[in-house]
């Protein structure tokens, strides 16, 4: 790449730039790309009617944004550069929590993770919801990040989450501004990973998701939402903005979350493990959901897991043979940490771990 000196407007730095116009800056001889956001309109509504016109207005090129830790890194790679950035944080509706496990519980998108962690109703009634939110980065992103925002994540990558330079060097990826998937180079499909925490515990749960704009508002499952492509991961359109999500009340039924990452913190999940349970009186499984995050572009439901559940107590048996269908299923790509092979027989593990927990619990 061809560097040429380009001092500030006031007595210049000696840093260097890109001929694109990327700043690069030296140090201990090094240069180091300062990725900066591209320019962009930012507006800030408050109420979700004024959100909704303001996104209408600013057509294909808006964005939502509510604490910005997806979107903002996203657009300092290029990855997304919108014109128009319309702010949901001082929305006084989307950062409420409404209700109990009796009623069931309404969350507004824009409430933070910190707040959805501590929230007494939540720890109370929900407790697996404040476990798998407390799992999410590290406390001061817990504090930037929202409900809404993970459950809207970008899908993840190895070849997609580099900054512009690294993309081009390998001539990009069909996600962004390529034709070809790296992961699978012979697939007409993107293979981008779903890796957000709370999405496999909100699709186990029923939870439901309501959504605005100037057409109107729907409300769909949180299953519903999402689609197993790496590009086009959501059944919304651009112009809807998540307003709330709304849990189910509490009728005899458990549910757990499991993690698995590099590190006990910071890291996103290469594999999640969400399970409920409905238990009859007599410890009989009445009906379950089993759902692996971290492996594909979307949520994957494991019927055969689920099947081998149901019509009988939780004993060693049965949740070996959930382990085993799941293991079966869990198909993961070489597209983010660790070997996928690994991931793979991790499946089996950490379903039997979750599983234990319910039967324990």
């Amino acid at each position: 790449m061809k560097l040429s000196r380009a001092p500030l407007a006031e007595g210049g730095d000696g840093r260097e730039t890109a001929a694109r116009g990327d700043p690069f800056v030296k140090a201990r001889g090094i240069y180091t790309v300062m990725m900066r956001l591209p320019k962009f309109e930012y507006r800030v509504p408050r109420e979700i009617k004024d959100a909704a016109r303001m996104m209408a207005d600013a057509g294909p090129q808006g964005q939502f944004v509510a604490g910005g830790t997806d979107l903002y890194p996203n657009m300092k790679r290029r990855q997304q550069t919108p014109k128009t950035v319309i702010s949901v944080g001082r929305i006084a509706e989307l950062n409420r929590i409404e209700g109990d496990g009796e009623s069931g519980v309404r969350i507004g998108a824009g409430v933070s993770l910190t707040d959805l962690c501590e929230h007494p109703v939540v720890n109370r009634d929900y407790p697996m919801v404040a476990a798998a939110a407390r799992t999410i980065s590290t406390p001061v992103l817990r504090n930037m990040g929202t409900v809404g925002g993970n459950l809207l994540l970008d899908t993840r990558c190895n070849y997609y989450d580099q900054n512009y330079e690294w993309r081009k060097g390998v001539n990009f990826c069909m996600k962004k501004d390529g034709d070809v998937c790296w992961v699978a180079p012979r697939s007409s499909k993107c293979w981008a990973v779903q890796s957000a925490d709370l999405v496999p515990l909100m699709v186990a749960l029923g939870a439901r998701v309501r959504l605005v704009s100037t057409v109107g508002e729907r409300e769909v499952t949180a299953e519903g939402l999402y689609n197993d492509d790496g590009i086009d991961y959501l059944h919304k359109r651009p112009d809807e903005l998540l307003a709330d999500i709304r849990l189910p009340p509490l009728n005899g039924w458990r549910a757990v979350y499991r993690k698995l990452r590099r590190r006990d913190a910071f890291d996103f999940p290469v594999l999640g493990v969400a399970v409920r349970l409905d238990m009859g009186e007599d410890g009989t499984v009445k009906a379950a959901k089993l759902i692996l995050g971290g492996i594909a572009p979307a949520p994957l439901a494991v019927r055969e897991a689920e099947a081998a559940l149901v019509g009988a107590r939780l004993d060693p048996e049965r949740i070996a043979a959930a382990a085993e269908a799941c293991y079966v299923k869990a198909r993961p790509l070489d597209n983010t940490d660790f070997i996928m092979n690994w991931r793979k027989q991790m499946a089996r593990i950490y379903v039997t771990r979750a599983l234990e927990a319910l039967r324990d619990d």
